[in-house]
């Protein structure tokens, strides 16, 4: 009971803070914030408070700080000034354009936003991916003049084809700005039906549905492990090998893989499509004595029987290697069309009788043993093409 005394004075201040009247505004602009479709007409007005003692002469308007001409005035009474716009252009920022009302001297005295657009268009190209079959990530593109005067707010939303409620996604942007993240809690071997939902301050378009199963939309991660190593001395080849996606491994499905490389010095990518379901390849064709990026990716696709094509992985990180330098002497000249035939008549009699020395049994004429060949028939160049040195030049 004794602290009453000291509590009296703050609650009367209370009581007076709640009874006060709220601030007197210079001026009032009427209407407020409006929301316009392009080429629409405005007419607003701008009421100075009779404690300022200034008259709509002393008045005049801009528009994003550009004072409007005197001729699309008009005095409404002794306190309001108002002006007349045209054919509004679209708002040049999304936050609205700013349409003031100043004092003679320039001192603002109210302010109100305009919003001038279109309806938002539907969301079009709806695109979607699994990775690993633990999530769901889907973009879209906005419809083509949409937002570009109005800031549009996009929702994704997704249920179960033949049952269960709308949800929506609440991750967005984790995929560029037209985007959104289902971390979990995603059915399989039901299909989805999923759409996109776009609004501004002028109303409301929905994207067509898009249906998809969880399974035929499956990507997974790079391939892991990636070697590239020489082939012996072969100097145009190189030898490529990976692991499969790890992340996979426990369930039933196929993959393909494609390679890309490029010499050192050189921004192209060339592409080896026909690699197929195995985890190694060997380049050849290469240049001697060339360093070379090479790039691995995979496309999961058949997971659990699905029919569909499936989606690529991302590239892995570039792997280096070099193949070996060519030791043929420099500045030969290769033989003319004619020479050709004999040439390779000649090569082929060498390594068929090559293999009459070096196979046993029943050894097949595989493409290691024709490797093996090449090796030693570029050693044998290679000790021809030495100079001893007692040999005269």
């Amino acid at each position: 009971m004794p602290a009453m005394p000291a509590l009296l004075p703050l609650l009367l201040l209370c009581l007076r803070l709640l009874r006060a009247e709220p601030p007197a505004y210079p001026a009032v602009i009427s209407p407020q914030d409006p929301t316009l479709l392009i080429g629409s007409s405005l007419t607003a007005t701008c009421t100075v408070s009779a404690d300022l003692r200034l008259r709509a002469q002393d008045l005049y308007w801009t528009l994003n700080g550009r004072r409007l001409p005197a001729a699309s005035y008009t005095t409404l009474g002794p306190t309001t000034l108002s002006v007349a716009l045209a054919r509004l252009n679209g708002s040049r920022q999304q936050s609205g354009d700013n349409l003031v009302c100043h004092s003679r001297d320039g001192g603002i005295l109210a302010g109100s936003c305009l919003y001038v657009g279109l309806p938002p268009e539907k969301p079009v190209n709806i695109s979607c991916w699994s990775k690993n079959m633990k999530d769901l990530t889907c973009t879209w593109a906005p419809g083509t003049e949409g937002e570009t005067f109005l800031h549009t707010n996009y929702t994704l939303k997704y249920k179960l084809r033949w049952y269960g409620r709308d949800n929506t996604c609440q991750e967005y942007h984790t995929a560029g700005p037209y985007s959104c993240h289902i971390p979990k809690d995603l059915a399989l071997f039901t299909p989805y039906e999923i759409w996109v939902e776009a609004s501004n301050r002028l109303g409301v378009a929905v994207s067509d549905v898009v249906m998809l199963d969880i399974l035929d939309v499956v990507t997974t991660d790079p391939p892991s492990d990636v070697h590239v190593s020489r082939v012996g001395d072969l100097e145009d080849q190189l030898s490529v090998r990976w692991s499969s996606p790890p992340a996979l491994k426990d369930f039933l499905f196929q993959a393909k893989y494609q390679i890309q490389y490029r010499v050192e010095d050189s921004s192209e990518w060339k592409v080896v499509d026909d690699v197929g379901n195995q985890t190694s390849c060997r380049l050849a064709g290469l240049r001697p004595g060339t360093v070379y990026f090479v790039q691995v990716r995979c496309n999961p696709f058949g997971i659990y029987g699905s029919k569909k094509a499936g989606i690529w992985s991302d590239w892995s990180n570039p792997t280096a290697a070099s193949t070996p330098r060519s030791e043929r002497t420099a500045g030969g000249c290769d033989p003319k069309g004619g020479e050709q035939n004999t040439t390779l008549r000649r090569e082929l009699k060498q390594f068929f009788g090559w293999v009459k020395k070096h196979s046993y049994g029943c050894s097949n004429l595989s493409i290691k043993l024709y490797d093996q060949w090449r090796v030693w028939l570029q050693k044998s160049h290679k000790t021809r093409n030495q100079v001893l040195p007692g040999d005269k030049l």
